[in-house]
């Protein structure tokens, strides 16, 4: 194998390694603590306000809470949920699913830290749209601006290069043939002026678009997995207690053949949640930047609602469809592993990969959208606004030509950029730690204040 792809599989094994993933964990955890227990106590409210934010007009920002939100959701929602925990059980047994929710409770936390602080800190570019995110937390808050820069750096590299474009353009033109027999080249056309007609509008209209499709596809999938789960009912106990059990004990995968232990199991379920919910990564910032709010706590606890949305239910939906269908004891991995469990389960070998297939297209679609923006954001950040029109005609011929790039070391270089991006916001979260408690501990203290003078008026 080329020397040049081994030392980029090891620098990848070393990012997405230990270290990333206890500082990722032991920020949330920190966090957590420091908040006390903020995503637990808190996630009614924070529901709250995802719903009655839809039509929120009040406070400054160029989109609503909840259209933020679903921008976010859109990029985070994705193939990481399909082939991103069928891979965490096929590597580290069903125990992974259990790693897979510490990882997401803990980032909840994470995902309100920094979403809080995107919009404490936000600020408006040359066009007259609102722009924020890690850059901007770490220029005005930390005072660092070679910090700010080297995660727009990171971020740029993961839009066009990773995340944004080939692994997205692949997945769907694969589904495409798969499931219609679509030529890839027709494909490529239409995908190519679906993702120009939506991007180029800028911001409200992602937005848009991300704010109708979103809810959509995840009510579509969340049926096609209660589906299966509801035919395979008797089984659903014995699979909850697989999970669990597995999660401290170890449980031998694939079959037999891959021993996977505890430290496996943690690894792989908390590696490939934080890959899905991307909480701490610094990705989501950006698109609640944009939010029409009067408050960066109340935004923050819209957001994290993201990763409760997006591994809570859908990766626990996929994980336990695996499960109980037996699928993660089969000799498929990935995309294949979770089609096979729909077949199974459905009992046909024609819904179950297209209910698969249509999900992967969808979630694909959404994750070009929603990351395009977040490169549009970088560069604004970098070059400034005459930069946008070039980054979007760019990007356009990237996803066009993604299609038909099957690189790896392309998508090592992506993976390694994408675990990068982490590190300078991490760091932003914990130098403005005393920012998040503070600002936190005012809004519940006025929130307490405003909910007995209501009583009292009452």
């Amino acid at each position: 194998m080329n020397p040049l792809h081994n030392l980029l599989q090891t620098i990848d094994n070393f990012v997405w390694g230990p270290p990333l993933l206890i500082l990722l964990v032991g920020t949330g955890l920190y966090l957590t603590i420091r908040l006390g227990f903020i995503q637990v106590r808190h996630l009614p409210l924070a529901l709250s306000y995802v719903f009655s934010n839809k039509k929120n007009r009040n406070g400054s920002g160029d989109v609503s809470s909840f259209a933020a939100l679903c921008t976010a959701l859109s990029a985070t929602i994705g193939t990481g949920n399909i082939v991103g925990v069928a891979t965490a059980i096929k590597l580290g047994g069903p125990g992974a699913l259990f790693w897979m929710w510490l990882a997401a409770l803990f980032g909840m936390a994470t995902k309100y830290a920094e979403c809080l602080l995107a919009v404490k800190y936000r600020d408006t570019d040359s066009n007259g749209q609102m722009i924020g995110g890690p850059m901007y937390y770490l220029e005005k808050g930390v005072g660092s601006k070679w910090l700010a820069k080297l995660f727009a750096i990171f971020a740029l590299g993961v839009a066009c290069f990773g995340i944004g474009t080939f692994p997205q353009a692949n997945a769907i033109v694969d589904a495409a043939y798969l499931s219609f027999e679509m030529p890839r080249e027709i494909t490529v056309i239409i995908l190519t002026v679906l993702v120009a007609t939506v991007t180029l509008g800028g911001i409200k209209s992602i937005a848009s678009v991300a704010s109708k499709v979103v809810p959509v596809m995840a009510a579509f999938y969340i049926v096609a997995c209660i589906t299966v789960l509801t035919s395979q009912a008797d089984a659903l106990p014995a699979a909850v207690e697989l999970v669990i059990t597995s999660a401290f004990t170890g449980h031998a995968a694939a079959g037999g053949f891959i021993g996977a232990g505890i430290m496996l199991a943690i690894q792989s379920g908390i590696a490939r949640g934080v890959f899905s919910n991307e909480s701490g990564l610094g990705s989501a910032p950006m698109a609640a930047a944009a939010a029409k709010t009067d408050s960066c706590v109340k935004q923050g606890l819209t957001s994290m609602t993201g990763t409760f949305f997006d591994t809570i239910i859908i990766c626990t939906m996929t994980g336990l469809t695996l499960v109980v269908t037996g699928a993660w004891q089969s000799d498929y991995a990935g995309a294949e592993m979770t089609t096979f469990a729909f077949a199974s389960g459905l009992d046909s070998a024609y819904w179950g990969p297209l209910m698969v297939s249509v999900g992967l297209m969808f979630f694909a679609f959404t994750t070009i959208l929603g990351w395009n923006y977040y490169g549009e954001r970088c560069v604004t950040y970098l070059f400034g606004v005459k930069a946008i029109l070039p980054y979007k005609l760019f990007f356009l011929v990237l996803v066009a030509g993604g299609a038909f790039i099957k690189l790896d070391m392309i998508w090592l270089i992506a993976d390694i950029v994408n675990g990068l991006m982490a590190v300078p916001n991490l760091i932003g979260l914990i130098l403005l730690r005393e920012v998040i408690v503070s600002e936190t501990k005012q809004f519940f203290e006025q929130l307490k204040l405003s909910q007995a003078q209501n009583i009292q008026t009452a």
